[in-house]
This record gives structure tokens, sequence and C-alpha cells, in this order.
């Protein structure tokens, strides 16, 4: 780290972490701290109210930016295209967001001549390698300091007892000491009685999703539309990325489509109890896998199976600028034109059932599939087609009874 640091970018939430980093980074330093805060899709964002409190907590400088539609654009639906969850569950709210925060950072950092950047991660968590891994991918001359490996605190309760000490305002309290962090693609929440993965997750930890035994009894009926991978309206009227997103947020929320509870394998080597809701991921998710079985052909569709835990770990390890992730993307790409279709759904009480499937891209053919009067397809080749199918076990059971026969001389004489 150089000998001198006058200014420091620092990735502001508003939570608990970040606005104790301010006070903390301006003590240690003596340097102006300036704030920077994306708008990714948060519940009950608002602009004017962050920027006041990072002010009054002691920023210099604040930078708010809108970057919903590249996060959903860029990220999101990249993603999107090889049905990406980490571990077959977690479908990447948080670790899609990093790298394109710590994108605009480094151009905020360079445009403004900025001496370091500084994150509000823990030093346990996933989040620390992904801004800085993605920040040293894009400018490895950038300085970067982690506040919360370095403080010393151990426990929230002393940053919420300095916060105190300091006048800093911040959501968490000691009786709801939840860690949340929220985007237009899903919430995590952790800590607290979350910790305890013997214990189902108190309700009041839930922020979006009604609870599906509250959920409306009358299921609702919906139909995403895909044009090239990306889904394009829904019930037949065009939505924006972003519009396509939020409505499904609220439609899934409303009957209970999302939660996910599960231990995760943090990158940092730990298992940690996670909680996270992602209604519309989980419609989409669902939706694209769906017109994906309709309109690919076997070995691509098993293949893809095959590439999508990488591809997944690579983006909740923090590596989405490496060449392999931006490899496989290009790959990817390559199937988009056909994933064109509709899918047709049903939500209720948290469950999601597939009622149609069709695409002009549909390898579905039904004269080779029907059973009844309508099937064209020519039993008389399957005799040919499995003798040459079990011809090479065929051969195994031959050569080994080849072996048998010729040994069985001398396992006698040995026998005697």
């Amino acid at each position: 780290m150089s000998d001198s640091i006058d200014s420091i970018l620092l990735a502001y939430s508003g939570g608990l972490d970040t606005s104790v980093s301010i006070k903390w980074l301006q003590e240690k330093y003596d340097a102006e701290i300036v704030t920077f805060t994306v708008d990714l899709g948060q519940e009950d964002f608002e602009p004017q109210k962050l920027k006041e409190k990072a002010y009054n907590t002691g920023a210099s400088d604040v930078i708010i930016t809108d970057l919903k539609e590249e996060f959903i654009e860029d990220k999101v639906f990249a993603a999107l295209q090889i049905q990406a969850r980490y571990e077959n569950k977690y479908p990447l709210a948080t670790a899609l967001a990093r790298p394109l925060i710590a994108e605009e950072m480094v151009k905020a950092a360079n445009r403004f001549d900025i001496d370091a950047v500084a994150h509000g991660c823990t030093g346990k968590g996933n989040d620390q390698v992904r801004f800085e891994t993605a920040i040293s991918a894009l400018d490895p001359e950038l300085e970067i300091i982690a506040p919360l490996r370095d403080w010393g605190f151990t426990t929230r309760d002393e940053e919420l007892e300095y916060a105190e000490e300091h006048g800093i305002p911040v959501k968490a309290t000691k009786d709801s000491p939840y860690s949340i962090d929220e985007n237009l693609w899903g919430v995590s929440v952790e800590c607290g009685l979350l910790e305890d993965p013997d214990q189902a997750p108190p309700e009041d930890a839930f922020q979006w999703t009604e609870a599906p035994v509250d959920a409306p009894d009358e299921p609702e009926s919906i139909a995403v539309e895909f044009s090239e991978g990306i889904p394009t309206a829904l019930n037949g009227s065009r939505l924006s990325s972003v519009q396509m997103v939020k409505r499904l947020n609220e439609l899934g929320a409303q009957h209970g489509i999302g939660r996910i509870d599960m231990v995760e394998n943090r990158l940092v080597g730990i298992k940690s109890r996670e909680l996270y809701e992602a209604p519309a991921a989980t419609i989409l998710l669902r939706a694209h896998r769906e017109l994906s079985e309709l309109v690919l052909d076997r070995d691509s569709l098993h293949f893809l199976d095959r590439i999508r835990p990488k591809y997944s770990e690579l983006v909740y390890n923090g590596l989405w600028h490496s060449p392999l992730r931006q490899a496989l993307q290009n790959m990817l790409s390559s199937y988009a034109p056909s994933i064109s279709g509709v899918i047709e759904m049903k939500l209720h009480k948290g469950n999601l059932q597939i009622t149609g499937r069709k695409s002009s891209r549909s390898l579905y053919d039904l004269g080779l599939a029907s059973y009844d009067h309508k099937d064209s397809f020519d039993h008389s080749a399957a005799a040919g087609f499995i003798r040459l199918w079990s011809l090479p076990l065929q051969v195994v059971k031959q050569q080994h009874k080849e072996a048998e026969e010729e040994n069985s001389p001398k396992i006698a004489r040995l026998a005697k």
C-alpha cells in the first residue's frame, strides 16, 4: 500500500458495515471518503435519504448510479442462458451484482483520480473475493482496502455499539440482527437465528415472499415468452427487462414462490446457512429450462447440464472476468436463437406447475412420439439399432468367456 492515501471510494449500501466503515476509514487514513452506491432494484431504495445519510456520517462526496437495466441485461440474462444456480439452488443474485459494481467503481476511481477503493465485506465471506478479484482483473494497480478485515470488531454487537457512539443511524438492531443484501434478482438474508441450520427460519426473516400457507387459494396462470433466450413478454404484453423481472417478483412473491433455505459451501472453505428469496429468478430459470428441453437436441442439452455447475461456480467464486467464463458465455450465445417460444405455468402456494410449452423451433415430433394411429416411428428399425447398440457388450462378454475357458485347466491343476 502506498504511503499516502488522500481519497477512498467506498462501496456504500447504507447498512451497518458500510456506515461504520465511513467513520473508521476517516479515523485510520485521515482521507476523504467518497461513497459509491448502485441502484440494482433494492426495495425502498431512496437515493436522497441515502445521500443525506452518507454526508451526515462523514462522506465528502456521494456517487449514486442507476444500473438496473445493465444488471439485468448484461449479467442476469447472461447467466440465465445456462440456467445458472450455485449448487443447483442459489440463483447467484449477489454474485452477479458484484462484478458490475466493481466495473463501475474502477471507472469512477479512474475518472476522479481516487487513490483507493474500499468495500464492506467480511473476512470470511464470498463478496470480498468477488470485489477484489474483479477490481484486480480490471485495474491491477488500484489499491483495495477491506475495513471489516482490519478494524478488530469481532461481533455485530460491537459494530452496533460503535455506530451508537458515533451517532451513526443503522437499520440493524440487536433484536433484529439480520444481514440483508438485495437486488432485482433476489434477496439474501443471514446472521441471527439463521446461523443455526437445525432451526426453521423465522417468518420475519423473509423480506419479499408470502408464506406459502398464507398465499392465495386460487392459482395464477402466466405465460412467459422468450426470444433468443431472453424473456420479452408476459401474458402477451411486451415488457422491458427490468419490468419483466419486477412483475414476476411481484407475482411470485404473492404466491410464495422462490424461497430457498440452504447450507452452501463458501469459497473460503466454510459451510454457511443462507436464506434466499428469488421469485422472478425461480420462475424464469424454470421456464428457460422447460423451453430448452423442447428446442435443444439431446447432446447439447446434456452437455449444458454438465457445464452449468462450472459456470455457476465461476460466477459464485468471483471469476466473472475470467477467460473461461467468457469462453463459456460465447459458446452459450450460439444456442440462443433456438430458445424462442412460450412457457405457460401456474403459480400456487409456493409451487410452479408447467401447463404448456410451444415454440416454432420445437424438436418435438408428435408422429414420432405418439403411440396411437398418428405413430410414424419405424418400429422395424429398432431391432437393428439394438443389435448395433449392444454389440460392444457382446464383444466384451465373448472375450471374457474365451479367457475363462482358456484359464480353466490351469485353475483345475492349481486346485489339486
